[in-house]
């Protein structure tokens, strides 16, 4: 008797090429983890070249395709090159994700006129320069995917924060703009507003404030499902807006927040 297996179902990425930001730790980790099980050559562009490196091997070790990167997405230089070595590696540049991004927990007065420089060059200037050299490369080819990753805090303001809600606020606004000029070009852009997600970033704000990490995390649990988010979550609604799954989508502000917008809490 002959025993017929279903074939094998066909991954949503296979053949695509993708650079990540911010992707050795958080939400980028968890974003180029995914992206790569589902077929895409993954580039991590991130200043940590330690852990990016060990995000790479996790990837290529799970059976994926990745490299790594060394990038300050603040300096133009630097997002030029890594889109140059992945078109010339790859062929092509199909998916754009830009994870990159810092926090600094200051109300305006309080905040220094560094630290509100620096959350515009990760968060904002980041995502601006990586899509400047990105365009044009999807452009040749095509077409390809933006995703930007804002905040929720990028709609609605939070106490103490001034600095990186404006950052943030500017991510939502460059989305749209950006899914106006270039849909000509078969590029959809896409910006992510996540709530609170369990992350290093996310624990780093406790020491800022002052808090432990225990009451910082329940504090930030009070919306509606009860609970921070995962940075997996993220990134499936990452996986989401750069595959064909979401064809006729650009141009939005997609919330994963947990419920927290839903209403007045």
């Amino acid at each position: 008797m002959t025993t017929t297996h279903p074939p094998a179902a066909r991954r949503l990425l296979e053949g695509k090429a993708a650079i990540v930001s911010g992707g050795a730790s958080g939400i980028g980790r968890a974003t180029a983890t995914l992206l790569a099980r589902e077929g895409a050559d993954v580039t991590i562009a991130d200043l940590n070249a330690e852990q990016g490196a060990a995000v790479v091997r996790e990837i290529i070790a799970a059976g994926g395709k990745a490299a790594f990167e060394k990038t300050d997405v603040s300096r133009a230089a630097d997002c030029l090159r890594v889109v140059e070595s992945v078109t010339a590696r790859c062929g092509a540049l199909h998916i754009l994700a830009t994870c990159a991004g810092i926090i600094r927990r200051f109300s305006v007065v309080d905040l220094a006129e560094e630290d509100w420089d620096a959350m515009m060059a990760v968060n904002a200037k980041g995502a601006y320069l990586l899509s400047k050299f990105a365009v044009p490369s999807m452009t040749r080819n095509g077409g390809g995917a933006i995703v930007h990753i804002a905040s929720d805090w990028g709609i609605n303001g939070g106490r103490n924060a001034a600095g990186y809600c404006a950052s943030k606020g500017a991510v939502v606004l460059l989305t749209k703009a950006m899914a106006i000029d270039h849909a000509a070009q078969g590029i959809r852009v896409n910006c992510i507003c996540p709530g609170d997600i369990d992350t290093p970033m996310l624990r780093a704000e406790s020491a800022q404030l002052g808090q432990s990490d225990a009451e910082f995390i329940a504090a930030c649990s009070n919306r509606p499902l009860g609970r921070v988010g995962r940075p997996e979550e993220i990134a499936q609604a990452v996986l989401y807006l750069v595959s064909e799954a979401s064809s006729f989508v650009t141009g939005i502000a997609h919330l994963v927040d947990g419920g927290a917008n839903a209403g007045s809490m």
